[in-house]
């Protein structure tokens, strides 16, 4: 079956990632931009940071402002000359990375597209077909046990890997570092890049003693130019976390140009453009520029389990999900949580025209986001999550063929920036636009698509607000790790006791802004999904405050 797709749009003015050396067919870096050896026992870079290693031609100044007069932007260049040597010679290499051909486009399209109200997508959608959809609720045991086997056994042969998209920057959480550096408030004080590298080491042990077979699941993060630096002295100065530094692999994706709403370039400084990544689904670019695929074949990974940063009870590269897309041959899947109501401003996973999609709530009418089936549930349900599944040769087909193809998103942002007088001003209202592409837009591309529907409150809990916020803040990132860990408690057979010495329920749960029942928190390291744990707790009585580490259980298994 033959498939059409819209004509690739012109390139954007994506400047090109800073330039390594090329020591290694990987492009494994082993200096730092002094050109300082890294390659030591205390190298930041002792583990696999891939870059992109572009042929970059320094531009002179005239050939750069013919480019930006034909492009409308020649203001861009207003405050040259108040720069310094050493200024002037840093924003002149930042503007020859620029594509000054495309920006015209870029800054066009982006203000047509700010401007242009959602097209309605109400008469072309449907759900997807039952017949590719698994779920954790209801599909029978013995197909989720068979899953769960197939998962651990690619898992054991090191076909599969992990990867973290992690290039945004935490604004609205209100930070300057990158989020999966932030400490919720867990009794442990672990970080979400803690908690994420913990449950690599746990699929990894059970893999081990499911099938036998010591094995690696890679870690592949991609950053950006606001993530990396600090994420490499975070890893290294936490060791790694234990995990071997050569399976961790950062690499950054793009930066493109935020513009106005009249489609002009913002200045961040008097030589700096205000340059914001290009989305989570600048994921496809930054594998081909950093040459990550064939990083990934060298290994013998055929799988990866995508996911997003922010997610505190995201399940890494969880066997179940992968078992079910690997037994369905699919190239391509989707986890998805169930709407809590028709107006959840969340996509859904669905179809447009026959082509899996993901429909923004805003993208149908809210009569067609409440229509509800036979037994009244919500026919548009399957809330996205950023939680996906891809085969390496899919990945390779998009890097390669499809690309170019996927649709340009806007977002309206509050972006810092130089004003006509050279002083710096930090907006209270939007200003600017950034426009993103999106990592799930890769779905029309997928000949066999799969979505596989898990619980909310099992592993779906993001962190994007600042507390005070009354959903996806710390506060309820935090509540919903401590209630699951309860809930696999008493599952266990343990008693646990809230702070009033009262009995919880082994239902236990979370509203949006209550405060924990108790403080039970269970490492990773110790269980991975709640298994393993009758044999320390049946039959205890668990205070508040609980941490179940490895120290404790081994105290557990001796008494």
């Amino acid at each position: 079956m033959s498939r059409c797709f819209a004509p690739a749009a012109p390139p954007l003015p994506l400047p090109l990632p800073p330039p390594v050396c090329g020591c290694c067919c990987c492009c494994c870096c082993c200096r730092d931009r002094t050109g300082q050896d890294r390659t030591g026992q205390d190298s930041l870079h002792s583990y696999c940071t891939l870059r992109f290693s572009p042929q970059l031609t320094m531009l002179s100044l005239e050939q750069v402002k013919q480019s930006l007069d034909r492009a409308g932007q020649s203001h861009v260049l207003h405050f040259w000359p108040e720069l310094c040597e050493e200024d002037r010679d840093a924003f002149l290499r930042e503007l020859s990375q620029l594509d000054l051909r495309g920006l015209k486009d870029h800054c066009e399209r982006a203000a047509e597209a700010a401007a242009s109200p959602p097209a309605s997508l109400d008469r072309h959608i449907e759900p997807v077909p039952p017949q590719f959809i698994g779920s954790v609720k209801r599909s029978d045991e013995k197909s989720l046990e068979e899953w769960k086997h197939e998962g651990l056994l690619q898992i054991s042969q090191n076909r599969v890997g992990v990867l973290l998209l992690a290039g945004g920057q935490g604004t609205r959480l209100g930070v300057q570092y990158p989020k999966g550096m932030y400490n919720v408030g867990l009794p442990s004080g672990k970080t979400l890049y803690q908690i994420q590298a913990e449950r690599i080491h746990k699929i990894q042990e059970l893999a081990d003693v499911h099938h036998g077979s010591k094995c690696t699941v890679p870690w592949y993060i991609m950053t950006s130019e606001f993530t990396l630096a600090p994420t490499e002295v975070f890893f290294k100065e936490n060791n790694y976390f234990g995990i071997e530094p050569s399976d961790i692999i950062m690499f950054e994706q793009r930066m493109i140009p935020t513009v106005t709403f009249d489609g002009k370039v913002i200045l961040q400084d008097k030589g700096k453009i205000a340059m914001a990544p290009d989305g989570n689904g600048g994921l496809y670019r930054a594998l081909a520029d950093n040459k990550v695929l064939e990083d990934m074949k060298k290994r013998g990974v055929e799988y990866l389990h995508v996911y997003c940063v922010d997610n505190i009870l995201v399940k890494m590269a969880d066997p179940v999900f992968i078992g079910f897309c690997v037994s369905k041959g699919a190239d391509c899947g989707a986890k998805v949580v169930e709407k809590v109501c028709p107006a959840e401003p969340v996509g859904v996973v669905c179809r447009v025209r026959g082509i899996a999609q993901v429909v923004e709530y805003s993208e149908i009418q809210p009569e067609t986001a409440e229509l509800r089936g036979p037994k009244g549930d919500l026919v548009y349900s399957a809330g996205n999550i950023c939680n996906h599944f891809f085969t390496r040769a899919f990945l390779q087909d998009v890097a390669e063929k499809f690309e170019g193809q996927l649709k340009q998103h806007v977002a309206i942002k509050k972006v810092p920036f130089v004003d006509a007088h050279g002083n710096q001003v930090k907006p209270t209202t939007p200003n600017g636009i950034k426009m993103e592409k999106f990592v799930f837009d890769v779905f029309q591309f997928s000949r066999n698509f799969v979505v596989f529907e898990v619980v909310r409150q099992d592993e779906f809990s993001p962190l994007k607000n600042a507390d005070g916020a009354a959903t996806d803040s710390p506060t309820t990132a935090r509540n919903s790790l401590l209630a699951q860990h309860c809930r696999w408690a008493a599952a266990a057979g343990a008693t646990v006791l809230d702070e009033q010495g009262n009995n919880l329920p082994l239902t236990v749960s979370v509203s949006t802004g209550d405060a924990p029942l108790a403080q039970c928190e269970i490492s990773p390291l110790v269980s991975y999904f709640g298994e393993g744990l009758e044999q320390l707790l049946r039959g205890r009585t668990l205070a508040t405050p609980f941490i179940l580490d490895e120290k404790k259980a081994k105290e557990l298994q001796a008494q």
